[in-house]
């Protein structure tokens, strides 16, 4: 019998070579209707017709349409790179979409830099992003090496992990960085002076102007609308910008929900609050949380908090458990007193607020689950998802102790190629190095997860993840934990719906069924049937965002 319902003019059916919903029920579909910006129906043609919609949009009949990618682990100065000079080793395009090649040397480096200079007035701080040293053949990147590049400027060079930073002999004279300075994370040479590497917050905050400069570029306006953009050209369709202080106060507030609510904003975010500060600052930070929640729309949402326990893997400040680092320098720190991890993380708890851990190390997974396990204990939550995000070096035993008190984890699946040979070779070696972003282990255990980028230190997009977490291979060939590879049905939902069931979503997001947001990730190829290795190679259109098509530029497609 025909639907009753009387169609609008905003009512659609759009048709595709192929739909992927992530539904199970119903995994592909030939044709989706779309009603008030959600799934009216998944199916044929004809079934979806029977809505009584005649308006069929054809534009995707030769493209493949999946529910939409949801990034659970990204940040908004992933746009950063429209302000600051981006110098990684691997080339990238930018939010505009423009290529800019890779920095492969100290000494290109060095030369780019001192170009930078020759333009910039004497005094003026340089400020580029995206290098890391542990590429590079010669002695690590310190100030000796930029005081190269130029003497009459600041030059701070922001690291790709966001967790160091190298800068030169004028910036540690302008701030009197000595030998003397008690602050941890300053780098040292063997007489105790600085070597010009700061590691951490607490370290790079020591250049004051500088690093206030880059928070100031990582939450204007501008970098916020660059960010939607670099995650619509990668596929993605709601992120979670993980880790800000756009809760802080009501400007804040109002200044997300206003740039977000634009009709031309192409995804939607969930906006996480960084926990910062002890026990009485976490107190006031629920109450903010709560207060955020009234900025609430359909594009923006706060389920969800943030904090970190130690640093980066590739920069020597994770935290890991016997034996440690493989080769170079331990400069593992816990950035929030272990001890005080079960008082910090109460309230939220409590608040029933998703946590987030940032766990590089298998030390500080360890801290986390302990914590979540105490908690639970205090306070029941049956339905809390507390999620150990990167959890790279989580062991077997943590994973099974996470199962059975309802975490989950969200795999930095991309180490496994932007820093799988250095892993192998320096940071963490050969047995260890196999069992990374074990996806393999936990789908045998029965831990659920997602996978992720943590944009901007690597690029955004799901095609790569899925890539990775398929191939798990090294840009040298490779094959790094063969039986930690899952299939590429398992990647694409650890993209899509077990994402979005981490942030609190999936009841909105993550699947195409009736009552969620029409949102599609529109493809030139399917990722199911393409060789493997060619997944991430394929075409992204571009998106469909509550039914509105999101088109990259030109030049991308």
């Amino acid at each position: 019998m025909p639907s009753s319902h009387t169609s609008s003019p905003d009512d659609g059916i759009f048709t595709a070579r192929l739909i992927r919903t992530a539904n199970p029920s119903r995994p592909i579909a030939q044709a989706i209707a779309v009603r008030e910006g959600k799934v009216l129906a998944v199916g044929t043609l004809e079934e979806c017709k029977e809505w009584g919609i005649d308006n069929v949009d054809t534009r995707f009949a030769d493209k493949v349409l999946t529910a939409g990618f949801v990034e659970a682990h990204a940040h908004s100065m992933s746009g950063m790179y429209s302000s600051i000079p981006y110098v990684g080793w691997f080339g990238r395009h930018m939010p505009d979409g423009t290529w800019i090649e890779g920095i492969r040397s100290t000494s290109a480096l060095v030369e780019r830099l001192r170009t930078i200079a020759e333009s910039t007035p004497a005094g003026q701080s340089i400020i580029v992003a995206g290098f890391d040293p542990i590429y590079m053949d010669s002695e690590r990147l310190d100030r000796f090496h930029l005081d190269e590049a130029t003497s009459h400027h600041p030059v701070f060079v922001f690291h790709a992990s966001a967790h160091l930073a190298t800068v030169n002999s004028y910036l540690l004279d302008k701030y009197d960085i000595t030998s003397a300075s008690q602050a941890p994370g300053v780098g040292r040479q063997q007489d105790g002076t600085p070597n010009g590497e700061l590691r951490e917050p607490a370290a790079m905050a020591l250049a004051r102007d500088e690093f206030r400069s880059i928070g100031r570029t990582v939450t204007s306006h501008e970098t916020f609308t660059h960010f939607g953009a670099a995650m619509r050209n990668a596929g993605i369709t709601t992120v979670a910008d993980l880790g800000n202080m756009f809760h802080s106060n009501e400007d804040s507030r109002n200044a997300i929900a206003h740039i977000t609510r634009d009709a031309q904003f192409p995804i939607r975010v969930v906006s996480t609050s960084r926990i910062t500060g002890g026990i009485a600052e976490a107190k006031d930070a629920v109450q903010k949380i709560f207060a955020s929640r009234q900025y609430e729309h359909e594009k923006l949402f706060f389920p969800i908090v943030k904090l970190v326990l130690d640093g980066s893997i590739q920069g020597f400040t994770a935290v890991l458990q016997w034996p440690g680092y493989f080769s170079g320098e331990d400069h593992g720190l816990f950035l929030t007193t272990p001890e005080q991890v079960v008082d910090i993380l109460r309230p939220f708890h409590e608040a029933k607020i998703g946590i987030h851990c940032h766990c590089n190390g298998d030390a500080t997974s360890e801290v986390f689950i302990n914590a979540i396990e105490t908690l639970l204990a205090e306070h029941s939550w049956l339905d809390h998802r507390h999620t150990i995000t990167h959890a790279q070096l989580i062991t077997a035993a943590q994973m099974r102790r996470a199962r059975n008190l309802g975490m989950v984890a969200n795999f930095f699946i991309n180490h496994m190629f932007f820093w799988g040979d250095q892993h192998r070779h320096v940071t963490v070696g050969p047995d260890r190095a196999q069992h990374l972003n074990p996806c393999g282990t936990a789908d045998r255990i029965g831990l659920n997860y997602s996978i992720h980028t943590d944009a901007p230190v690597t690029p955004p997009g799901h095609l790569h993840t899925m890539w990775a977490a398929v191939n798990r291979v090294t840009p040298t060939g490779v094959v790094l934990g063969e039986s930690e590879r899952i299939s590429i049905d398992r990647a694409f939902h650890a993209a899509t719906i077990d994402a979005a069931y981490q942030l609190h979503l999936d009841h909105l997001v993550g699947s195409l069924e009736v009552g969620k947001y029409a949102d599609m990730t529109v493809l030139e190829d399917d990722p199911y049937e393409v060789d493997s290795h060619a997944i991430r190679d394929i075409g992204v259109w571009g998106t469909v965002l509550g039914g509105i098509p999101q088109p990259r530029p030109t030049s991308l497609i």
